[in-house]
């Protein structure tokens, strides 16, 4: 999957904290324009935890997104310049008595979204980029 020969634009973010909040009202907006409310909230969640991977994986660096659409549904893709492949963690029953919700442990919770990405996606991947970098996509059917 290429995702640089589409006709959609790519929006440009740094991997900052903020880069979420305008990824999601970006694509909040472009999701509206296609008339596809009745998955907006699976394409934002989508795209939050897209984008918080990729902000963290090249913190203060430049990541892009890009939303675009064809036959079978909408593509959200998001590119960071890091070469490390997303790893999901291994799937296990999880209970709030297994969370650690001290403050000192709060952040040690995370990396369950790319689990979150596959069960709300028709298909998902990670394509290297020729120019350097990756894009790590999904495919939500309307």
């Amino acid at each position: 999957m290429t995702m640089t020969a589409n006709t959609e634009p790519i929006t440009s973010l740094m991997g900052t904290p903020s880069a979420v909040g305008l990824a999601r009202a970006f694509a909040e907006t472009r999701i509206r324009k296609w008339d596809y409310s009745h998955i907006l909230d699976s394409a934002l969640l989508i795209v939050s935890e897209l984008v918080t991977n990729a902000a963290r994986q090249t913190p203060d660096e430049e990541i892009r997104l890009q939303l675009s659409r064809d036959a079978y549904g909408i593509i959200i893709a998001v590119w960071d310049r890091g070469h490390e492949m997303p790893q999901a963690k291994p799937k296990s029953e999880l209970t709030l008595e297994d969370l650690d919700l001290s403050e000192e442990a709060f952040d040690d919770n995370g990396g369950w979204g790319l689990h979150i990405v596959q069960a709300m996606s028709a298909k998902c991947g990670v394509t290297a980029d020729p120019t350097g970098g990756k894009w790590v996509w999904c495919r939500i059917r309307p």
